[in-house]
């Protein structure tokens, strides 16, 4: 076995992505005693296979330790239009994995000391009403970034599917249901989730896009990255979103109401921009995240159901919310991991720290084959290769 890297381009040429892979790359060094299996070659194949049969029109995968990307790789095309093919730099929506970067927003406030873990919404927005039951007016900032509020799951969702604003839901948050004591229960948001940015813009006078950028995309060198739906149409380089109709993978149009929820599904991103925050995660990039503040990101927070597609992961066990990303045990590892859905595309995200490896992909459209991809890959990292 090889710890090489191999970074492949696709059908496309050569971008600065490649020599970005060579510079930070470093051997693998020997965990826990060769624990792990880092031959990736299996796993590689079988996505290759899939995505192939499945015929999904566009794919980029990372594989990265702290010290550098191991492999790097896309398939397909932008559009199912157009010939012009996928590459390491092209850009894609991570819905739901822009959580992570929002939860890392909110540590860095807690960090710089401008914000406190305890501090009450109802402190820092005197006019904001949540919920049904006086006792939503105890929801801190700890309860948001970790979906512990003790509202009900996914309220308001059903008006972002509809194309409503996150300004025109805003005044409806009075009527979301309490549901338990913030803290007790666990319920996934959209839109309250996104209250991040305010508690953003509040803590710093500055927006959360700037803050991101300034914080976040500089110092990692994440340059593709943005927040919001005006970079991602004036891209050159952007992929289109594909839906399947009657069997067949077409073009989506693009629903602005999920952009105006920026901290839940609002930043775009290519491979190479989320293989560097890959990275930092792992603790590749500790100017940028500490190990405090990493530790207080992966920290276990509120326990969560069965019924979502990750929890029915044969070998998955005691999954919790954290700080803007899920953990659990898996076979034996600790799993720090977020998925993300928005009409058009998938992306998933997994990393082992004990491990010092993780994986990374997207999808320009809506295949249910990105529920298999974290568990693949699991199984090829505790999988012996004698």
């Amino acid at each position: 076995m090889s710890n090489v890297l191999r970074v492949m381009v696709s059908r496309s040429a050569v971008s600065r992505s490649f020599v970005i892979g060579l510079l930070l790359c470093s051997p693998l060094p020997a965990v826990a005693g060769d624990r792990y299996n880092y031959d990736f070659d299996k796993f590689i194949g079988w996505l290759e296979q899939m995505t192939t049969e499945k015929n999904i029109p566009g794919t980029a995968l990372a594989i990265v330790s702290r010290e550098g990307t191991r492999h790097m790789q896309t398939w397909g095309v932008k559009s199912v239009a157009e010939e012009n093919f996928v590459d390491t730099d092209s850009l894609f929506r991570i819905a739901s994995i822009s959580k992570t970067f929002a939860g890392t927003a909110a540590t860095l406030l807690v960090d710089q000391h401008l914000q406190s873990w305890d501090a009450r919404l109802i402190d820092l927005f005197p006019g904001l009403t949540i919920g049904t039951d006086s006792s939503s007016q105890g929801i801190t900032l700890r309860h948001l970034v970790s979906h512990s509020t003790g509202l009900m799951p996914h309220s308001y969702s059903n008006m972002l599917d509809a194309g409503v604003s996150y300004e025109k839901i805003k005044a409806k948050f009075d009527e979301i249901p309490t549901v338990c004591q913030p803290g007790e229960c666990y319920g996934y948001q959209n839109v309250i989730f996104s209250l991040i940015a305010e508690v953003v813009e509040e803590s710093t006078g500055e927006s959360y896009e700037k803050y991101l950028v300034e914080q976040l995309f500089k110092p990692l060198g994440m340059i593709d990255a943005s927040v919001g739906m005006e970079p991602y149409l004036e891209s050159h380089d952007v992929t289109s979103p594909h839906r399947q109709v009657r069997g067949s993978w077409r073009t989506a149009t693009t629903n602005p109401a999920y952009y105006s929820v920026a901290p839940a599904s609002g930043i775009n991103a290519s491979i190479v921009d989320m293989s560097l925050w890959l990275r930092a995660n792992l603790g590749g990039f500790p100017e940028v995240l500490s190990e405090d503040v990493l530790a207080q990101l992966q920290q276990p927070i509120i326990s969560t159901p069965r019924g979502n597609y990750f929890n029915r992961w044969t070998g998955l066990e005691k999954a919790y919310y954290a700080t803007g990303w899920r953990v659990f045990d898996y076979n034996g590892l600790r799993v720090i991991h977020h998925g993300g859905a928005v009409r058009g595309y998938r992306s998933e995200m997994a990393f082992v720290p004990d491990a010092n490896i993780g994986m990374v992909l997207l999808f320009n459209a809506e295949s249910n084959l990105a529920n298999e991809v974290v568990p693949a890959f699991l199984d090829s990292l505790t999988t012996s290769s004698d």
